[in-house]
């Protein structure tokens, strides 16, 4: 009788950590969590599930009661090795697939940043790369959709993306980057992102050399290692890359396509000077190398000058032009495009209709409607002054707390600030000492800088969190077992 009873209590009887005990087992029994992996941490399924820690871990007591979990001291929480003689059934080893595949994941480190950036919690985000809720229009966009008509045909969409849409932007191409495009040579992707993964996979094939800027955002992408190619570093500095350094690179592995990033660049914030840029063009053309400028950020100069991007310098057709609005209206929009020769964006939109039949048409109506509106500049002036301003913010809280100790480069555009502190201390014990303290930004070894680098992202965090931020840095350095360096001389 006390068996048919629990047969029929219903699951709200039951307690919490035996709901979640259940709902973890059927997890294994899936093959989710085949054997030998690792659970998420009793922290972190806590935040997840919105309980207590205590739950988890009397679900997870009840877990290892049963033989179906293993605790390891310092390791975490195991799915057993011996599971298969409780199960009695055979599920596939989706570790090992998942460990198998072409496509390479991204970097543990990587995963570890966007994992607490998702987390709901009160952490200060220096490290997303994309805009503060108060600096995305939010207005201007909801009176859109409330005032504006829909499209009627919601069918699949034109292989190149919206056909309003490209010709909108063939306009603010013209008129804020200062670049002659037709609508056909114009193909809207899925952010910027997107488009890059594009252009590595239907342009190039596996050993072919490519050059990137290091340090580079390229650097943390798994991208281009997952499409087997050989990369080669061309070094920033105060001016960008220098391009007399392609001639050698070329000259000894035959750089099939440059990846440029020249426009307040992730991370250093540094501006490609016109002279390198013009250097860069010609050494280009005279050796048939494309250049993939990627353009995320030049309407976010502080000073309102206008930015001569590289393709509105190229007189001989070798710049295939990436941009989007993630960076200056906001990321869940998806909306990015590229810019180059009709034969190359056909063969580009053939493959985005193979991974996912075009874009969704809403978001490109709203870009549409927004990029053709008054509020676009509006908002493009409100949005250089604030970022010019928190950027203002943070380089005076870090020099007022670290003096000659730091060394800082203020860029005159884009979201990101690039530091140098002066000292030794380890990437990873500090950014684990951060995350303790409720702050997460980006150490510099991920984009393949020389240790001792960080880089701060200005545009996610509210203004008022910047000195907090700087705050929790300093405690997390100091934790770290950071040994301070005096400069020299």
């Amino acid at each position: 009788m006390d068996g048919t009873a629990k047969s029929k209590a219903k699951p709200k009887d039951k307690p919490r950590y035996k709901q979640i005990a259940e709902q973890i087992e059927q997890r294994i029994a899936g093959g989710e969590f085949p054997p030998g992996s690792y659970l998420p941490s009793e922290r972190v399924l806590a935040s997840e599930l919105h309980v207590n820690r205590s739950t988890i871990v009397a679900a997870y007591d009840e877990l290892q009661a049963a033989g179906v979990i293993e605790r390891k001291q310092g390791s975490g929480t195991m799915v057993s090795e011996d599971i298969w003689g409780l199960a009695r059934t055979r599920v596939p080893n989706w570790r090992h697939l998942t460990e198998s595949g072409s496509f390479r994941p991204n970097l543990p480190l990587i995963r570890k940043i966007r994992r607490e950036t998702t987390q709901e919690n009160e952490l200060i985000d220096l490290a997303s790369g994309e805009l503060s809720p108060d600096l995305v229009p939010t207005n201007s966009l909801q009176q859109l959709l409330t005032t504006g008509d829909f499209p009627s045909h919601l069918g699949y969409e034109h292989p190149l993306g919206n056909g309003p849409l490209r010709e909108t932007l063939r306009v603010h191409m013209k008129t804020w980057r200062s670049i002659d495009t037709t609508p056909s040579s114009i193909l809207i992707t899925s952010g910027a992102q997107q488009a890059l993964h594009l252009v590595v996979q239907c342009l190039l094939k596996p050993g072919d050399a490519v050059a990137i800027e290091s340090p580079s955002y390229c650097n943390s992408l798994p991208l281009f290692h997952s499409a087997g190619l050989r990369t080669f570093s061309l070094p920033v500095d105060e001016d960008g890359i220098d391009p007399e350094q392609l001639i050698e690179l070329h000259r000894t592995h035959r750089i099939k396509m440059v990846f440029v990033n020249p426009n307040y660049h992730n991370p250093t914030g540094t501006f490609l000077s016109y002279e390198r840029r013009e250097r860069l063009l010609a050494i280009s053309a005279e050796n048939g190398i494309p250049i993939i400028e990627d353009d995320p950020y030049s309407l976010t100069s502080f000073s309102g000058e206008p930015v001569r991007t590289l393709k509105s310098m190229d007189r001989h057709g070798t710049v295939l032009y990436i941009s989007s609005l993630t960076k200056i209206v906001a990321s869940g929009l998806r909306i990015g495009w590229i810019v180059g020769p009709q034969t190359v964006i056909e063969r580009l939109a053939d493959a985005k209709q193979q991974f996912d039949f075009g874009h969704s048409i809403f978001p490109e109506w709203l870009a549409e409607r927004f990029l053709a509106s008054p509020d676009f500049e509006r908002h493009i002036q409100q949005l250089r002054s604030q970022l010019a301003f928190r950027c203002d913010q943070l380089v005076f809280h870090l020099l007022d707390t670290f003096g000659e100790l730091i060394e800082i480069h203020p860029p005159e555009g884009g979201i990101h600030l690039w530091c140098r502190l002066l000292g030794d201390f380890s990437e990873q014990r500090l950014l684990s000492e951060a995350v303790k303290r409720g702050l997460v930004f980006v150490p510099g070894h991920l984009f393949g800088s020389s240790p001792g680098f960080v880089r701060f992202t200005f545009g996610r965090a509210r203004l008022e969190q910047i000195p907090e931020a700087v705050v929790r840095f300093t405690d997390a350095l100091t934790a770290s077992g950071w040994v301070k360096k005096q400069q020299s001389g």
